[in-house]
């Protein structure tokens, strides 16, 4: 129980800290299995787990009607499940996707619920309630806050001993298996990510980088900065200089233009 209530809390914690901070990414599977990790003791795994969830999800992000799977409670409950059953990687990835899914379900439940609230809050804003207004959003997140919590507490409480006996009741083939697939699905997360932004000019980087990497033996680390500084050469000094070239082009033409209204007078 002492478990579940300390993931429990977490996971509340960050929903809410990145909604009322902005959104500062605190909901990604590299933090939260991070401090899933501490807090269950096991701060090495967490990371570890952390790490290779993030490649999975790392295109699931919410934009416009978009629904994503829930990273959060799929990357809380995987890291929990994982320590507590201490297999690791191989089963926080297994169970993250499929938790995920589910959780995004119920989520859109607890959206269902706050929409009953939006006349309320039209009647707030034409009256200029700004303080009522306020409350009514908290109270909103403390909502969601508190499905996060309820969900990742009763999964824990109540599923922990069976996922802890079903992991121990698979055959080593089988779970040799999970182990392969698993170390699959950051190529899938990959391949997710690509697919909506690679085209004929992106495809030269991909295609850069696995050379560095398969060919040139250089580390990630390696291969990220110098990405880095491509991305800058390309915003920063590339774009200015077509800018003055078009600029000087549109000189020359007024002054080309200017000359032959002259001639014509």
């Amino acid at each position: 129980m002492t478990q579940a209530l300390i993931v429990g809390l977490i996971t509340a914690l960050v929903w809410f800290v990145e909604k009322m901070g902005g959104t500062p990414m605190v909901n990604r599977p590299l933090v939260i299995s991070t401090l899933i990790g501490a807090g269950l003791g096991d701060l090495q795994t967490g990371i570890i787990i952390g790490a290779s969830l993030e490649l999975v999800f790392m295109g699931a992000i919410q934009v416009g009607a978009a629904v994503p799977p829930d990273v959060l409670v799929g990357a809380s409950l995987g890291t929990a499940f994982a320590i507590i059953s201490g297999k690791g990687a191989a089963v926080a990835l297994t169970l993250a996707l499929p938790i995920a899914l589910l959780a995004q379900s119920v989520k859109v439940l607890i959206f269902i619920v706050r929409s009953w609230f939006m006349d309320y809050a039209v009647k707030l804003a034409e009256e200029a309630k700004v303080k009522q207004m306020y409350w009514l959003n908290m109270f909103g997140l403390f909502l969601q806050c508190l499905m996060y919590f309820v969900v990742v507490f009763v999964a824990l409480l109540f599923g922990s001993t069976a996922v802890d006996s079903f992991v121990k009741s698979i055959p080593e083939v089988i779970m040799n298996g999970l182990t392969v697939a698993g170390n699959l699905l950051p190529a899938v997360g990959f391949a997710l990510l690509l697919q909506p932004m690679m085209n004929k000019k992106n495809f030269l980087y991909f295609l850069l980088g696995f050379l560095m990497i398969a060919y040139g033996k250089m580390p990630i680390l390696a291969v990220t900065l110098l990405g880095v500084v491509l991305a800058f050469v390309v915003v920063f000094d590339m774009k200015p200089a077509a800018n003055d070239s078009n600029s000087s082009d549109g000189t020359s033409h007024n002054q080309e233009d200017e000359s032959e209204d002259l001639f014509d007078a």
